[in-house]
This record gives structure tokens, C-alpha cells and sequence, in this order.
């Protein structure tokens, strides 16, 4: 009997931890459906404009109820963002960290339709108070509808003054969208469904505590191709 109940308990131990920090299929199909929704928003011809992309320090996606439901009742989506790695947000893109979009706002905005929103983060300052805790658009952080086309100047005072441009794409159309009175958040649950233990969004971003996953490969090489460099203005960096 002792013998038995040893082998039981041998048993036991080996199967623990095959199930402790198992990444959650669910939060690899969202992440992989980012860099999906990336990747088809930059090949529209009036798509985000590089000078602008250019001098983000990050890049937030958040995919539509498209093959998964992920904005329930139009108030709540979660996606993935990016952001330029190194102290100054000047160097190549980091690994992704999930990040949750929340407000009444959002509903209006989608008018009971499925839609996509791409968020640039433009200045440091945004990007930390995202990657540390809720942030409201409009108040916590200045935002403004993002210009589109290749040719497009961010010439309005709003648009140069904002630490978030955002933008929507539905039923096949992508234009510059009011996000003001959301929320962004880091999601800290699906960090842990992607990379199978518990990480904040600073450890990923900031500190570099996880590599790229198979999933978030796409987003990368995306912003990669279409923006390489950080040419932000060297004071906005201080």
C-alpha cells in the first residue's frame, strides 16, 4: 500500500508542472489576429502616415469581434501593444504587451458595427502611464482622431499637442476616431495567457523579461518594415 501511494505521489509531481504555465490558446489567436489587423490596415493606400508612425513610441492594436468576439456589447476590447525598446523608446520594437481598451465611448463609435482601432502612443510620457496603470483618454492623457494618408500633415494644434492618435476601421473604411472618456489598461491576465507566467507590461516592455512569441512575430515585422527608426524630436525623448 505504501508502495502504491508513493507511486501516486511520483505520479502526481510529474504531471504539475506540464499544467502550471500553460499559455492560454485564446490569447494567442487575439495576438496573432493584431498583427493580422496591423498588416492589412498598413497596406490601404490612405493608411497611418509614416511621419507620424515614425515618431510614435508605441503602437496599440485592438482587434474586433472578427473570428472571436473581442469587444463585448461594443464597451470593451483587448489587443496588444508595442513599443519602441531602450530608455528613450529609441530602439527596435519590443515584445508585445496585452493591453485592454474600456468605456462607454467605444460603443458609440462602432454604432453597433464591428471595428478595428489602432492607437499611437506619441510621446514617453504616454507610453509610461499606460504600461503602469489605467489611463483615461482625454483626461489622464490628451488624444485626438489621428490623420490619415501617405501625403497628410498633423498640422492642428490637437493633433500636435496629443499623446494619443487614435484611429477605427469598419466595414472596410479606416479613418481618424475619437476614443475620449476610454480607458487603456494593462491586461495582466492575458500577459500571463501569452507567455505562460505572470509579467507586468513595464518587466515586458521596459525591461526586456520576455522575447517576441511566435504569435506577436507578425505585428513586429509589420512595424518593423514600416518604421524601423524612431525619429521622434530628440526633446520630446528627455
Amino acid at each position: 500500500m505504501k508502495r502504491l501511494l508513493s507511486m501516486l505521489l511520483a505520479l502526481g509531481l510529474t504531471v504539475l508542472p506540464v499544467t502550471t504555465g500553460a499559455v492560454d490558446e485564446k490569447e494567442i489567436d487575439r495576438l496573432r489576429n493584431c498583427g493580422t489587423v496591423l498588416t492589412e490596415i498598413m497596406n490601404i493606400p490612405d493608411n497611418i502616415p509614416k511621419s507620424l508612425l515614425d515618431k510614435a513610441e508605441c503602437v496599440i492594436v485592438i482587434p474586433s469581434v472578427i473570428k472571436g468576439a473581442f469587444i463585448v456589447g461594443g464597451s470593451y476590447g483587448r489587443g496588444a501593444m508595442n513599443c519602441r525598446s531602450g530608455q528613450q523608446f529609441t530602439g527596435s520594437w519590443s515584445a508585445p504587451t496585452m493591453i485592454a481598451l474600456e468605456g462607454g465611448s467605444i460603443g458609440f463609435q462602432l454604432g453597433g458595427q464591428a471595428a478595428d482601432f489602432v492607437i499611437l502612443v506619441m510621446n514617453p510620457r504616454g507610453a509610461t502611464a499606460i504600461l503602469s496603470s489605467k489611463v483615461k483618454l482625454g483626461a489622464d492623457a490628451t488624444a485626438a482622431a489621428g490623420p490619415k494618408g501617405r501625403s497628410a500633415q498633423a498640422s492642428t494644434d490637437a493633433t500636435l499637442r496629443a499623446e494619443m492618435l487614435t484611429y477605427s476601421r469598419a466595414r472596410g473604411l479606416f479613418a481618424g476616431v475619437s476614443l475620449e472618456g476610454s480607458t487603456l489598461r494593462p491586461d495582466n491576465n492575458a500577459n500571463e495567457g501569452i507567455y505562460g507566467r505572470k509579467m507586468s507590461a513595464t518587466e515586458i516592455v521596459r525591461q526586456g523579461a520576455a522575447g517576441v512569441p511566435a504569435a506577436g512575430q507578425s505585428m513586429i515585422a509589420t512595424l518593423a518594415k514600416h518604421s524601423p527608426s524612431n525619429l521622434s524630436d530628440p526633446t520630446s525623448l528627455k
